[in-house]
């Protein structure tokens, strides 16, 4: 069974970081897709970043301000949020698909509030 952590969400200031992290149970390699969603009050839930074996690709709302990334050997998915504005709060979800078994996999949601 899959299951994927979220952690380092918070409370800061506009212009302010983050740091988001995701640890997966077991190799993040059986997927072929991992990435970060978000979802804020009233909206859907819209693709911020992910990762592939081929790069990376981003939301243009995000684009020059999150960084996606993965250590493999810890089997976890980071994603470093700067300049952050009030407009990029949501519950961040991590997420990684599986080509394998056709599925998408999710966390429970982390809270980032971004105040002005």
């Amino acid at each position: 069974q899959v299951q994927l952590v979220e952690s380092g969400g918070g409370l800061v200031q506009a212009g302010g970081s983050l740091r988001l992290s995701c640890a997966a149970s077991g190799s993040i390699f059986r997927f072929n897709t991992m990435g970060w969603y978000r979802q804020a009050p009233g909206k859907q839930r819209e693709l911020v970043a992910a990762i592939t074996s081929g790069g990376t690709n981003y939301a243009d709302s995000v684009k020059g301000r999150f960084t996606i990334s993965r250590d493999n050997a810890k089997n976890t998915v980071y994603l470093q949020m700067n300049s952050l504005k009030p407009e990029d709060t949501a519950v961040y979800y991590c997420n990684a698909f599986s080509g394998t078994t056709v599925r998408h996999y999710w966390g429970q949601g982390t809270q980032v509030t971004v105040s002005s």
